[in-house]
Formats: C-alpha cells, structure tokens, sequence
C-alpha cells in the first residue's frame, strides 16, 4: 500500500496521486513490484529470469496511457530493475515512468533503470521521465538511467527527461535506431545545485531513408555543482538531425558541452549547435522593476528557460 509519503512522491514524478481507474501500470517500490492491473491493450508481466516487467501494447491500439513509476523510501537500497517495452504496429501510447527518492538516511539509495522500447511500424511512443531526490538524510541520492530505442519503419518516439531536483548524481546512457522514415525527438531538461553532478551520454543511428531527429537538452547548474552533456547523431542514410544544447551557468558550477555529428551518406543533413552563458542581466531588471526581488526574478527565468 501507498503511505502519505509514496503518494507525495507520486504527484512530483508523474502529476498524480491515483492511477487513473482505466489505466495500466505498475508501481516498484523498494525494490519490488506492489501493486500492478493491465487492460485489454496493455499487458504487463515479470521477468521470470532478474528483476523488471515486459510490457506489451496491442497493434492497433490507441490513446492508452501506462504509468510505471519507482519509488525508493529506504537508506541504503541499491534497486536495479530491467523493463522491455514492446509497441505493435499502429499502436499509440503514452508512457509516463519517473524515480522518485526519500532519503533520509546515512547511506546511498539508488536506481538503475535499464529499459528497451522496440516500436513497431506506424507505432508512436511518447515517453515521460522525471527524477526527484528528497529528505533530510546525508545519504546521496543516485539515479542512473540507461535507455535504447529501436523504432520501425514509419515509427516514432518523443521523449520528454526532467530532473527536477534533489539528485546527488546521474549518469545518463541513450542510444536509439531509426529505420525508414522513423522520427526520434528527446527533450531534456536538467537542473543540479550544490556539489551534484549530471552526465547524459547519447548516441542516435539514423539507419533508414527519410529517418529524422531532434535532440534538445536544457539545463541549469548553479553552486558548485557540474554537468557533461555528450549527444552524437549518426546519419548512415538520407536523413535529417539538429542537436541542440542550452546551459545557463551560475556562481562556481561547471558545465562541459560536446554535441557530435557524423555522416555516413552523401545525402545525410545534420546540424549542431551548444551555447552555456549566464543570466541575462536585462532580464532580471525587467522582472524587478514589477516588484520581485532578485531571487524570485532568477526563479522565473529559470523555470521559463526549462520549460
């Protein structure tokens, strides 16, 4: 069952306190599936052989949204879980997945989540991802999410990663393949304080004639906190790509920003660009002369800029 706590967490990595009645989803807490209900579209199953759930969408089916969040309310806890997500052909989903942790230990609560999503042709996935640390513990606070995409023919993925706050440290691991005519678009926004530290490694393989894709990170370090940022787009076919990196950079922090391109095909078009720059002071005045104060003009700047 879902204590006061469970549900708070709940709300900040999914928008919710209840599963919605018509729903499929699966809930991992500590380590361990608890609670779980499947649909006519949606069927979701263990792994007989290590930890995590296969979840299968019918072909054909559409408007269904999945919700399979993890939340870690133990010190100490290592939970490492493998999710396959397997969408048939036509099919339309929404999934919307999310870690959050309440640590108010001594010792180090993390989550390795390691998930597969092979799409069908003429299939779309939208995927939402958000991480979320709390509590007042010592204990740091990890998530380390790794992710391959394999889309179809005519298939796509729109990926949507936030890490709100309260994340010690992060390494994130993407790689995808697109083939004729797949799009592949990830939007990711991150933002780290104190002595935290986020990596987000990507590689996307556009394979297929008329493969496209869109990578857009966001982020926002402040203190002494770092971040590395390292997308690669690959375009092995006539393809289309534009990565694109966006940093604002505060007091002592640390950001480090080297999108990649390579072209493999006469006819593949791909585009990079990064910028790291501070708060516009024009911009803070502005806010200021309506009655905010510095603070609360930052706070608005940056939440405009991570949307």
């Amino acid at each position: 069952m879902l204590d006061i706590t469970d549900r708070d967490l709940l709300q900040t990595i999914s928008d919710i306190k209840y599963i919605p009645p018509e729903s499929a989803y699966n809930i991992r807490k500590n380590g361990a599936g608890i609670e779980r209900r499947n649909n006519e579209n949606v069927e979701i199953t263990t792994k007989p052989d290590k930890p995590g759930i296969d979840i299968k969408v019918r072909a054909g089916s559409t408007g269904e949204t999945v919700y399979i969040p993890v939340l870690l309310t133990e010190t100490g806890l290592n939970d490492k879980v493998f999710n396959d997500f397997f969408i048939g052909d036509g099919a339309s989903v929404t999934i919307v997945a999310g870690c959050g942790i309440h640590n108010s230990g001594c010792m180090e609560s993390r989550h390795d989540g390691i998930h597969r999503f092979f799409i069908g042709k003429n299939a779309h996935v939208k995927y939402v991802e958000k991480h979320y640390g709390e509590g007042d513990g010592s204990g740091a606070r990890v998530l380390n999410p790794a992710t391959e995409v394999y889309i179809d023919e005519n298939g796509s993925c729109d990926m949507e990663t936030v890490q709100i706050k309260g994340v010690d440290s992060t390494v994130r691991e993407t790689v995808a393949e697109l083939g004729k005519d797949a799009k592949f678009t990830v939007t990711e926004r991150i933002m780290t304080h104190g002595r935290q530290h986020a990596e987000s490694n990507m590689r996307v393989e556009l394979n297929g004639d008329g493969a496209s894709s869109r990578i857009v990170s966001r982020s926002v370090a402040k203190d002494e906190s770092s971040q590395v940022f390292h997308p690669v787009a690959v375009g092995n076919a006539r393809c289309a790509a534009h990565v694109q990196c966006d940093s604002i950079i505060m007091s002592k922090a640390r950001i480090s920003s080297v999108p990649a391109i390579e072209a493999n095909d006469e006819y593949a078009q791909i585009v990079h660009e990064a910028a790291i720059g501070r708060i516009n002071n024009e911009q803070l005045l502005k806010l200021m002369t309506f009655g905010l104060t510095p603070e609360k003009a930052e706070e608005v700047i940056i939440e405009g800029f991570l949307k």
